[in-house]
């Protein structure tokens, strides 16, 4: 099989929502957790390398996506598409400077693309500047993320901290003219020597412009936004909403991420009656069987609908936990735990889950086992139910892989409608 679009995403909420915009712009699209070890159940033209390196050291960061990139050059893919979150997040030393810089160097391209843009998600770029909504990055909440905090909503300057390369602009003066003048504001960018640009869009109409001017560049860096508009460039136009039947089973959400949005939505939860129960760092920490009591607890509530397991919080009661405990030993408890919490509830007749936070559907989706997952309806932007077979329950299940500041309030209850 020779796929056309081959992507490499640094987790897998992003991986699921750059493969949602993909089939609904028209590619078949597969999404494989991690490098595929074995041949891909469904034809493709493009294929979402599902990895979880956003907060990993550099190094391993790398190492990773050049892997991921080896295979996807093995399947014949015309064009490469290194995919981030569209909050632009890392940690400082990386990765997405390091990551683009080593696909551009593999790819002998001397140029590329970057824009975490999503205007159905309310992600936007102006002037460099990366908006959540009405506000820049740094007052949306993300200056708290308990892993990697942005403080800095000037995307040129925060590549720019990560890469030796140089990195311009491209902005709205240039993409509101359409696709021929950001053609020839690349040109001028490369006689000066700049080798990534940032380029604003505030909507839709903005990223297909730009998709046409990506035909043939061998790599582009994105959020999922850029998406839209690249099928067109071999031919594909959208086609009807993907649809797949819903595995039939007891429903359950478990949540780590600590963001604005999910916090929202947990509240919502909560007020709609529905039971939910928070996990305690602290009692992880002295060792007591969280794991164990939570799925005792959620057994019998899970037979009249929907449950909740979550660790989400708020920021002081984020930080009283990583003061207490260390940062990355925190947040690597609380994965682990919701991962063991989240086979047992498969085992227990789960085929409905939820899975809230990058990280933590990383965890969570190694742990079931899950190797390649279909794409199915959009609940919210970005975010789609999605089939794949675990072998902790030796069938499909339904998973739905939500990063943490995506979704509607009421996302949690009206996924399951």
């Amino acid at each position: 099989m020779s796929i056309k679009l081959g992507c490499i995403a640094d987790d897998f909420t992003g991986a699921t929502d750059l493969a949602n915009n993909l089939v609904r712009a028209g590619m078949r699209t597969v999404q494989a957790i991690g490098i595929p070890g074995a041949p891909l159940r469904d034809e493709a033209d493009a294929v979402v390398v599902a990895l979880k390196t956003r907060t990993l050291p550099a190094d391993e960061a790398v190492a990773q996506s050049l892997a991921a990139l080896q295979w996807l050059q093995a399947q014949g893919a015309e064009q490469i598409y290194f995919k981030y979150c569209s909050t632009f997040d890392s940690t400082p030393q990386g990765n997405i400077g390091p990551v683009t810089d080593a696909l551009m160097a593999r790819l002998d391209s001397s140029f590329t693309i970057a824009t975490p843009a999503f205007p159905d998600n309310k992600r936007t770029v102006f002037k460099g500047y990366l908006f959540a909504g009405d506000v820049l990055l740094n007052e949306s909440g993300m200056q708290h993320h308990p892993l990697t905090p942005m403080t800095d909503p000037n995307l040129v300057r925060v590549l720019s901290a990560q890469t030796s390369r140089r990195v311009g602009l491209i902005d709205y003066s240039v993409v509101a003219r359409g696709a021929d003048a950001i053609r020839g504001r690349i040109q001028e960018l490369m006689e000066e020597g700049i080798e990534i640009a940032i380029v604003d869009a505030v909507s839709n109409d903005d990223l297909l412009a730009l998709g046409p001017v990506l035909r043939g560049m061998p790599l582009v860096t994105a959020g999922s936004g850029v998406a839209i508009g690249l099928p067109a460039n071999w031919g594909l136009a959208p086609a009807g909403a993907a649809s797949q039947a819903r595995a039939q089973g007891l429903q359950a959400v478990v949540a780590g991420s600590c963001s604005t949005a999910t916090n929202g939505q947990v509240a919502a939860f909560i007020e709609s009656g529905r039971p939910a129960l928070a996990l305690d760092p602290m009692k992880l920490a002295a060792g007591e069987d969280v794991v164990g009591q939570a799925l005792a607890w959620a057994e019998p509530l899970m037979q009249d609908g929907p449950v909740l397991i979550y660790s989400t919080a708020q920021p002081d009661t984020v930080r009283q936990a990583q003061h207490a405990l260390g940062a990355e030993r925190a947040g690597a408890m609380i994965e682990a735990a919701i991962a063991r919490i989240s086979v047992g509830l498969v085992e227990r007749g789960v085929r409905q889950l939820i899975v809230a936070g990058g990280e933590t559907s990383g965890a969570v989706v190694q742990a079931l086992g899950l190797e390649q997952i279909a794409i199915g309806e959009q609940i919210d932007p970005g975010v789609p139910w999605c089939a794949g077979y675990t072998p902790v329950a030796r069938d499909d299940i339904s998973i739905a892989l939500k990063s943490g500041n995506f979704g509607a309030r009421d996302f949690f209850t009206k996924a399951f409608l």
